[in-house]
């Protein structure tokens, strides 16, 4: 597993939204997209990060951010998390895990004893020219949107 570092492309992809609408990360060029990778919708983990985003949506976008959410969840899964949670940012469903492997973060993890692939938690700020500005992933769920806008605000 070689995960993408700063200063490299970010691979483009088209994914389907929890609509089931069809996203690209072409459709952004010319702002800032944090696209963020995360294990699965509604398990407890996920769900304080993506709460810790949607509470911060309203400061990411004065900075000019854009959040995509990526997991391998079903645009149905994707769609009933976003309701519960009432989710103000895209989430999308990379079900086959090409998109995470692309940016290298697919690969084998440790849980409870047992190792699996999954996807690892990390973050990428991708500039307004499709390159990767940054890489988080030293983070505690509950922290991530603070490391992303105390980044953003240094």
């Amino acid at each position: 597993m070689q995960t993408l570092t700063a200063g490299q492309t970010a691979p483009d992809f088209t994914l389907q939204d929890q609509n089931g609408q069809s996203v690209s990360l072409a459709d952004f060029r010319g702002k800032k997209v944090l696209v963020y990778f995360y294990p699965r919708a509604s398990t407890p983990g996920c769900t304080v990060q993506a709460c810790g985003l949607r509470d911060s949506k309203a400061e990411l976008e004065k900075l000019g951010v854009v959040v995509l959410g990526l997991s391998p969840d079903t645009p149905k899964k994707l769609l009933n998390f976003v309701t519960k949670q009432e989710l103000n940012f895209t989430l999308l469903a990379d079900e086959d895990h090409s998109v995470a492997d692309a940016f290298g973060v697919w690969g084998p993890k440790k849980f409870m004893g047992r190792v699996s692939d999954g996807i690892h938690r990390t973050s990428f700020l991708i500039d307004e020219q499709g390159t990767i500005a940054h890489v988080f992933d030293k983070f505690k769920t509950k922290d991530h949107h603070q490391v992303v806008l105390d980044y953003l605000n240094q």
